[in-house]
């Protein structure tokens, strides 16, 4: 069996694992849509939802997406799942590999019933085509997903996956622009923001609400997708074979 036929085996067998956790499946898939369409009620006004609502339909993919591939590699490597396949000719880099296919296969199906509730359901009107709010949510899941594995590298305990939310996830919230607007911030608070992954994918869907041009847009989606590769190197790099 070659490197991709192992790696394709990997994808499979999570895939069949999520599809037999029907919950799983509802948190993945739906509850991203749901907490969308909740915001949109809640505000009850469709100029607000407009410009928020592109933000959401990235930021929430992004958390579930987060919380999901970290818990469920760490399981797999607590549960002595991830030694015996290392005792085999697998490689890290094809685990992480087949487990980025399988959550990124979810991901993208993750976004796009989001983005379609969003559009048909709670009414949210883009400047654009919906195509590029579509590649963008997308890419705010992977990085989601590829932060999560990587964050998995480093904890022991599901606790200790929970608590990079407050230390990794929360301050690049708080300086991605979704509170407060990044060129209003402090300077070095601005350059902290600028090394902040979450924050060019949160300013990929700003840029689409404002109506950027083109070349913005991509760019910052373009940083995401190169991030998120670069964050599943490190994670297949410093994957232990047992948890302390």
């Amino acid at each position: 069996m070659n490197s991709v036929s192992r790696t394709l085996a990997i994808c499979g067998r999570v895939l069949t694992q999520i599809r037999h956790d029907r919950r799983s499946v509802a948190l993945l898939l739906f509850v991203p849509a749901l907490l969308t369409g909740l915001f949109s009620w809640m505000l009850n006004s469709d100029k607000i939802f407009n410009t928020i609502g592109p933000r959401l339909v990235g930021l929430f993919p992004f958390m579930v997406m987060f919380l999901l591939s970290s818990i469920t590699t760490l399981r797999e490597r607590r549960s002595g799942t991830l030694e015996r396949f290392l005792t085999t000719p697998m490689k890290r880099g094809e685990f992480i590999a087949g487990y980025a296919l399988s959550f990124g296969t979810m991901a993208a199906l993750q976004a796009t019933i989001t983005l379609v509730f969003a559009i048909y359901v709670c009414n949210l009107e883009l400047p654009d085509e919906p195509a590029t709010l579509f590649v963008a949510a997308i890419a705010n899941a992977l990085l989601g997903m590829a932060l999560g594995l990587l964050a998995s590298a480093f904890a022991a305990t599901e606790f200790q996956v929970i608590q990079f939310l407050p230390a990794f996830v929360f301050p690049q919230l708080l300086l991605g622009g979704l509170f407060v607007p990044i060129d209003t911030m402090p300077d070095v608070l601005q350059t902290a923001s600028d090394w902040m992954p979450l924050s060019h994918a949160l300013r990929s869907l700003n840029d689409i609400v404002a109506g950027s041009s083109s070349e913005e847009i991509w760019g910052e989606i373009g940083i995401v997708f190169w991030v998120s590769i670069g964050a599943l190197a490190i994670g297949a790099f410093t994957l232990r074979k047992r948890t302390p």
